[in-house]
């Protein structure tokens, strides 16, 4: 298990999990990473650790290194347990390292780990030197977590921010541009959607507080390293972080007997017709952590469902449980469905969108039974109503 260099003196020793396909209910057909970083100078630095199962990977790249019973510095930036699963471990082989973390990062350490490890408590802009370098550590509360902070090398102009700028992606390559900007986009969209997202605010915080830094390398606790795609990369988190949208629609349903896929056909073809790209995701096909990037980039979200047992189908509750959980704001909604009796479904659908904050401007499409050709017309230029808010 060889390390890779990514700096002088500074190695990427973290673990390939090639098998997880699930990272809490969050779908990641790709796998995933969880990548540690070796700094070696004066005194011998680990910048975060793996998942607790690849304790032995990441051992045996530090091993091709350094001998890991010289290691004086174990930074924790975050206490989530697929970063801080192997400081147990590491503790016991390093006897003479001590932690390095937050306030926040020490109350979880003891909170998880019941350890008396001697710990190092650093406040935001503190600086560690370790020789022919400098630790500086920035606390980023909130993304994603209380406890999280960033860990910036000036001399290398190298950021190490854990979980930001991440992506769930296994690979036998370590940067960026040896994948390409469309796949390290991608795996970076879907997992700012399904992790960061709620946290907005707290990101155009910390990119603001990283500014005027100089980087010219952001090296995660997930998937690629970044090297060359900075300017993209910054740029398009800024975007999300304000929640800025494209001028585009997404089309989110579940159906009984057909009727509501009516519906939604009716609705797809007057966005079209208006000029309004249209995705389309059937929760009966679609993971909802799949449809997740589709609503970072739409203005507009089209939710719909039949009526079951006085309300929605449960795999549309289901889609609004997790969207409400991750907050996007600044969209316009519209809810529809079909129904037998009660009509409840759309309507709460409706409800839920105006209890996100979202701008609801059409009532609810609500048809009952098979949805008639005039019905379906009447759908079809609600759409190009709504098409004129987009």
């Amino acid at each position: 298990m060889r390390p890779v260099e990514i700096k002088p003196k500074v190695y990427w020793v973290g673990g390939v999990d090639w098998d997880l396909r699930s990272f809490h209910g969050y779908l990641t057909p790709r796998g995933t990473t969880y990548n540690a970083y070796l700094v070696v100078d004066d005194k011998i630095t680990l910048v975060d650790t793996v998942k607790h199962y690849l304790f032995d990977e990441m051992l045996s790249r530090i091993k091709a290194v350094v001998d890991p019973a010289q290691i004086d510095y174990v930074v924790v930036n975050h206490v989530e347990m697929d970063h801080s699963g192997s400081v147990p471990k590491i503790m016991e082989i390093a006897p003479r390292a001590k932690i390095i973390t937050s306030p926040r990062g020490k109350k979880g350490l003891v909170r998880h780990y019941k350890r008396d490890w001697e710990c190092v408590v650093v406040d935001s802009g503190e600086k560690l030197t370790t020789g022919a370098r400098t630790l500086q550590f920035f606390h980023t509360p909130m993304v994603h977590w209380p406890d999280s902070m960033v860990t910036y090398l000036p001399e290398e102009k190298l950021l190490l921010p854990n979980d930001a700028f991440g992506q769930h992606i296994a690979s036998a390559e370590r940067f960026d541009d040896q994948l390409g900007w469309n796949v390290a986009h991608e795996e970076a969209a879907k997992y700012y959607a399904n992790i960061v997202m709620p946290y907005g605010d707290q990101v155009n915080k910390a990119l603001d507080a990283l500014a005027s830094l100089p980087i010219e390398m952001i090296a995660p606790s997930h998937g690629l390293i970044w090297r060359t795609f900075l300017p993209d990369l910054l740029k398009v988190y800024r975007r999300w972080a304000s929640h800025e949208t494209e001028k585009k629609a997404l089309l989110v349903y579940d159906t009984m007997w057909g009727a509501t896929k009516k519906i939604a056909l009716a609705l797809q073809d007057g966005l079209e017709e208006a000029g309004v790209p249209v995705t389309v995701r059937c929760l009966q096909t679609s993971h909802i952590s799949e449809i997740m990037p589709d609503v970072l980039a739409s203005r507009a979200v089209l939710i719909g469902t039949p009526t079951l047992n006085n309300g929605m189908l449960p795999t549309v509750g289901a889609f609004l449980t997790y969207l409400k959980g991750l907050r996007p704001k600044k969209r316009v909604g519209l809810a529809f469905g079909s129904y037998g009796w009660g009509g409840q479904g759309a309507k709460e659908v409706k409800s839920a969108m105006e209890a996100m904050g979202w701008e609801v401007p059409l009532e609810a499409i609500n048809i009952q039974y098979t949805p008639g050709d005039g019905e379906l017309a009447a759908a079809k230029e609600a759409a190009k109503k709504l098409a004129e808010v987009i």
